[in-house]
C-alpha cells in the first residue's frame, strides 16, 4: 500500500510517495505552473490531486476525470501535515461517488 505525505515548511512544501518526491504530472495535465499546495480550493491543489490519482491508478484518463471532485473533497480540507493511504483514496472516491 502506497503512503502519500505532505507537510508545509518556512522552506516550502514536500510531498512524498513512499519517501520519494511525488511527480508533480504536468507533463500530462498542467493545471498549476507554482507546484502543489492544500488545504483549499484552486489550482495548485488541484494538481497535488492529479498527481496523487495518477500514482494510485497509474491512468491518466482515470485521473482527469476524478481529480477536481477528490481535490474539494479531500485535497482542500488537508493541514499543513498530513498523511494518507491507497486505501484511503479508494475509500474517499468510494464516498464521493455515492
Amino acid at each position: 500500500m502506497k503512503q502519500y505525505r505532505g507537510d508545509r515548511t518556512i522552506d516550502g512544501v514536500a510531498v512524498t510517495v513512499d519517501g520519494a518526491p511525488l511527480p508533480e504530472r504536468t507533463d500530462l495535465l498542467e493545471i498549476s505552473r507554482d507546484g502543489f499546495e492544500w488545504s483549499y480550493e484552486g489550482h495548485a491543489p488541484a494538481q497535488l490531486a492529479f498527481a496523487m490519482l495518477v500514482d494510485h491508478f497509474g491512468d491518466p484518463a482515470q485521473a482527469g476525470r476524478l481529480y477536481e471532485r477528490f481535490m474539494r473533497e479531500v485535497v482542500a480540507n488537508f493541514g499543513n501535515e498530513w498523511e494518507y493511504t491507497s486505501a484511503d483514496i479508494d475509500s474517499a472516491l468510494a464516498a464521493v461517488a455515492a
